[in-house]
């Protein structure tokens, strides 16, 4: 076995540990909830990608195992399979099997009996032997040589352990290490030590603390320097009374001023020299600091060539299997990437490839045939610009056909032909990025199932970056992964919002600038500005964090966020500059908190809040659906606090937004929710005088919502209509019993029924 052989399944091993633990827990999962979701879409997930890396580096064993389990999640998910115990017996021994096949010295290697017999359990699982669970798989029928197997590969694991563990860890190990160990330790400097992620986690943090606290030490010195200077003034207002007095006193009252005189100057010359000492020690204390935090964060990164050695030889086995030439290129081996973000990249960088050569690359005599050179260019590149780090595949192939595109759309029926042809060249590329989104009509070993470019996507939004596609039509296609440089330091624009500091990640920051007021215009009822030549909408920090109204200036503070989709401007009281700023995650017990993603420690020690910025921008969506924006000084109109507040909660978009626009019309404040759960939510962080309410809906219906509502007492008060498709006469009385007082059937709805019933109940929409 060559060198390049032996890197890729040891790559292989490694992403076998992980799949198979999501396989073994899912399967764990569906053995008590067989129609679960979410469980049957990771274990098919984890499938697919073991399928796709046994099949790059040639596991004709592992491929076939993975399919076979693949095509049953697949039926699964489908409804044309039923889970039940005997499968997940046998597919638990499936897992067993493709850890198995990526050993590199098995104590059982795998045969084609194993994988036959698997295949045959699978295809009747009810005759299969009884399986018992044994670690994270199972095996056939427990016996002797099954557990001595298991126990002499546990130990032989827990050697290989105690073999890596560096020299220098005497935790476990009583007295100092071996003359032997430190002269090995001495003849290899650059060994490589396996150090705990959490362990290297809080080692970083702890230095942001100690560097923050190092800068302490320079307003302390400044403050000293002013005891020196009155001390100095004391001592020439001491000096000049002495010589005022020297006529006056005896000998005695001059001698005892004269000590007082010398003492003071005595201490003057020793505070001096502390301070001198105090500067020597608050510069080496901070450089140290800032060279321990500097070595910590360099801890945490890896040159982006660590992650790329097996793409090499995984793109030219692919491109031989598919009958396809293809020179391929890496570029920006030395740029340094996170490493937990480096971790991350091999699935979305090996579904990219493939994507590329399956889909992008065409056929030698195809591209002869339209000009090209036989042999394709495939690019995978790393680089930093503008605090981000940019991750792309690209190649010089047929492109994305855009007509395909619109035509999967339709027959997926994701949108319909009308919506499909208006659609722009971004919004029709955003749709491969959808679960679920092939353009392969037949599933094959490579692609075909829509997995790849969705957990490209997946992997992209959980480190809160951004995918773009960019396409020419007969000349190649790039996929642009953006993302952040790294997930513990973040590069900060602060600002200031009701006296408290926030922070905005740059790599999420379009412009700042400072707005005149009279630049502010209302289109369609909310505050907009120009912005590269298109009206944006402005939304106040103050509304959406829940902070205090500032003072009032004659320019308004903007930060601009969002991309060519969707752009939005965030007015706060004032900018404070850019920081980088230590991430450091929130006690995870107050759960997720709304428009927040962490927290940092400002150099005078100070905490500041880091924004999530997309959450932030659902936010903002949200309150502009509910029609509910503050306006840039008037926050506190008198009109607009006398209208009438509705709550509309409906899960039918086209029902929602036609009971908003008849209110809003009628002269109503009104909020939407999309279902029971959303629509309690909003009810307990607004005031509203009237809710609307369907019964038919996820999470929590409408009966419920209306129980909880006439249940609690500071919300027992306020009025609550149903309007629902349910006219029968049992169906009024549950709503009615509920507490609802006034039940409107949709079967007789009509503008002037819901707008009469709204006014019978609160009364016009200004009082």
């Amino acid at each position: 076995m060559t060198d390049d052989d032996q890197s890729l399944l040891e790559l292989f091993r490694e992403e076998a540990a992980v799949q198979t633990r999501v396989l073994s827990d899912g399967l764990l999962a569906l053995e008590h909830r067989p129609a679960d979701a979410a469980a049957l879409e990771a274990c098919m997930r984890a499938a697919h990608s073991l399928k796709g890396a046994a099949r790059i580096i040639g596991l004709q064993d592992g491929v076939d195992i993975a399919h076979v389990m693949e095509e049953c999640f697949v039926g699964a998910q489908r409804g044309e399979l039923q889970l039940t115990p005997a499968h997940i017996d046998v597919l638990l021994r499936g897992v067993d099997l493709l850890m198995r096949v990526g050993d590199a010295k098995p104590d059982a290697p795998v045969t084609r009996t194993d994988i036959d017999g698997f295949v045959r359990r699978m295809l009747s699982p009810e005759s299969a032997p009884r399986e018992t669970a044994v670690g994270d798989g199972a095996s056939i029928e427990p016996d002797v040589d099954v557990y001595a197997q298991l126990q002499a590969q546990l130990q032989a694991e827990a050697l290989a352990q105690r073999q890596e563990a560096p020299a220098s860890d005497t935790t476990d190990q009583p007295g100092a290490p071996t003359q032997q160990d430190t002269h090995a330790s001495a003849r290899t400097p650059d060994r490589m030590l396996r150090v705990r992620a959490a362990n290297l986690d809080r080692v970083l943090s702890l230095s942001g603390e100690v560097l923050v606290e190092s800068r302490w030490l320079k307003p302390f010195a400044t403050s000293m320097l002013r005891i020196k200077r009155t001390q100095r003034e004391t001592s020439r207002a001491l000096d000049a009374l002495y010589d005022t007095l020297a006529e006056h006193l005896d000998d005695a009252a001059l001698s005892a001023l004269a000590d007082v005189r010398t003492t003071l100057n005595s201490m003057q010359h020793t505070l001096g020299a502390r301070l001198d000492e105090l500067d020597h020690y608050d510069r080496s204390s901070a450089n140290l600091a800032q060279l321990l935090y500097d070595e910590a964060l360099q801890c945490r990164m890896r040159p982006f060539g660590d992650a790329t050695h097996a793409y090499p030889r995984v793109v030219r086995d692919l491109a031989r299997s598919l009958g396809k030439r293809v020179k391929f290129e890496i570029v920006g081996t030395s740029t340094q990437v996170d490493r937990d973000i480096l971790d991350m990249l091999d699935a979305p960088l090996g579904h990219l490839l493939r994507n590329a050569l399956d889909h992008g690359i065409e056929t030698p005599d195809a591209r002869i045939a339209r000009g090209k050179p036989a042999e394709a260019h495939v690019t995978l590149e790393a680089r930093h610009s503008a605090g981000k780090l940019l991750i792309s595949v690209s190649d010089d192939g047929a492109g994305i056909d855009l007509d395909n595109v619109r035509a999967s759309v339709i027959r997926r029926k994701l949108a319909d032909e009308d919506t499909a042809a208006r659609l722009s060249e971004p919004e029709l590329l955003d749709f491969l990025l959808l679960p679920g989104f092939s353009m392969r009509e037949q599933v094959t070993d490579v692609s075909g199932r829509g997995v790849g470019l969705d957990a490209v996507h997946e992997m992209v939004k959980a480190v809160r970056g951004t995918v773009r596609i960019f396409n020419e039509p007969g000349r190649g296609s790039r996929f642009v992964m953006q993302l952040p440089l790294t997930l513990s330091v973040v590069r900060s624009l602060l600002v200031d919002v009701g006296g408290e500091a926030y922070a905005f990640p740059l790599a999420h920051v379009r412009r700042t600038l400072e707005l005149a007021r009279a630049d502010i215009d209302m289109l369609e009822g909310q505050q907009h500005f120009a912005f590269d030549g298109k009206p944006v909408g402005l939304v106040t920090a103050h509304q959406l964090l829940g902070a205090q109204a500032g003072v009032t200036r004659e320019s308004v503070s903007v930060v601009v966020i969002g991309d060519e989709r969707v752009t939005y401007g965030i007015a706060v009281d004032r900018f404070l500059g850019e920081r980088m700023l230590v991430v450091q995650p929130l006690d995870p017990r107050l759960g997720k908190i709304r428009d927040i993603a962490a927290a940092a420690l400002m150099e005078n020690g100070d905490a500041v809040l880091i924004v999530d910025v997309d959450d932030l921008l659902r936010s903002v969506d949200k309150l502009v659906r509910g029609g509910q924006l503050d306006r840039i000084g008037r926050a506190h109109d008198v009109a607009a606090r006398q209208r009438k507040h509705v709550l509309v909660v409906e899960d039918s978009l086209t029902v929602r937004e036609l009971e908003r626009k008849l209110l809003e019309k009628r002269g109503y404040a009104v909020t939407v929710a999309v279902d029971g759960m959303d629509g309690w939510n909003a009810l307990r962080s607004g005031t509203f005088d009237l809710v609307v309410t369907d019964i038919d809906m996820p999470r929590m219906d409408g009966i419920e919502l209306v129980t909880l509502i006439k249940r609690d007492p500071l919300f027992k008060p306020v009025p609550v209509m149903i309007v629902s498709y349910k006219d029968r006469d049992e169906d009024r009385r549950r709503g009615l019993e509920a507490g609802a007082d006034y039940y409107l059937a949709k079967g007789s709805f009509h503008d002037e029924a819901l707008l009469d019933a709204v006014r019978d109940l609160i009364g016009e929409a200004s009082a």
